[in-house]
């Protein structure tokens, strides 16, 4: 499969440009990356996997889940679509010690990169709506899921568009963590055409002077029916969803065993 990035590829240069900053979402970036990666481990035990799985995190970002899913002893692929997002993810990882390989890669076109097939795949943080099209979806799906071996599962999470098509917030509620100097603040704001949402990501460093960093992009907000019935027309042969209620995780996950 030979997929062209989007053009212009608003995705790619967003995370290029915010990577060196992309840690500053977080309170503690490197808790953030111990907890997660327990949480990940305690729901693929539920799934049958041990730690000898096979993971192959293709939306990695910064390393958020993968460097900690490989700091517990997996075997871990970290892909992005963002150079600037690898290399500081990699920074990262050379860091704390963490091995792991990286590789460049547009998730709609995995097998361009990897000929191996994973136990477990997985895209947090809302990835998969970067796909502004049903087209571009549909095709990530089928990418996903011919990278993974039979039984093997996909595991996503994205926000609760159901939810959020219905009201249409115009902003998001702001995050304000404490730092040595102050204060930092961070919230989006959303400008909606359809089922698509421009956003401004704002980052505002409250120090002896402000600083604000702002950072544009755009989601098309999928419906979990959308996604399940894209999943199961890929191959694979279940696809469940778990709320945040249930999981404790701040967005809903979908899980899809091939």
């Amino acid at each position: 499969m030979n997929v062209k990035p989007m053009v212009p590829n608003v995705v790619q240069t967003f995370y290029d440009r915010i990577a060196a900053q992309y840690d500053q979402f977080y309170q503690d970036w490197d808790e953030t990356v111990r907890s997660e990666a327990c949480f990940l481990q305690s729901l693929f035990s539920e799934l049958g996997f041990d730690g000898t799985a096979r993971i192959l995190d293709c939306a990695c970002g910064i390393g958020t889940q993968a460097i900690g899913l490989a700091a517990l002893g997996y075997d871990v692929t970290g892909s992005d679509l963002s150079a600037g997002e690898l290399a500081e993810a990699k920074r990262r990882a050379a860091e704390r010690n963490v091995s792991l390989r990286f590789e460049q890669a547009d998730f709609r076109a995995l097998a361009d990169v990897f000929s191996d097939s994973y136990d477990i795949i997985i895209a947090m943080d809302n990835a998969l709506p970067h796909m502004l099209t049903a087209a571009d979806l549909q095709t990530a799906a089928q990418s996903i899921a011919g990278r993974l071996r039979e039984g093997g599962v996909f595991v996503a999470s994205i926000r609760d568009y159901d939810r959020m098509l219905a009201e249409k917030p115009a902003y998001s509620a702001p995050y304000v963590h404490k730092t040595d100097r102050g204060q930092r603040v961070l919230f989006q704001t959303w400008d909606w055409h359809g089922e698509h949402y421009r956003f401004i990501q704002y980052i505002i460093d409250d120090a002896e002077t402000a600083a604000v960093s702002k950072f544009e992009c755009e989601y098309r907000a999928v419906r979990r029916a959308e996604l399940t019935a894209l999943l199961l027309q890929a191959g694979c042969r279940e696809v469940l969803w778990r709320m945040p209620a249930e999981t404790g995780f701040y967005q809903p996950i979908v899980i899809a065993r091939k």
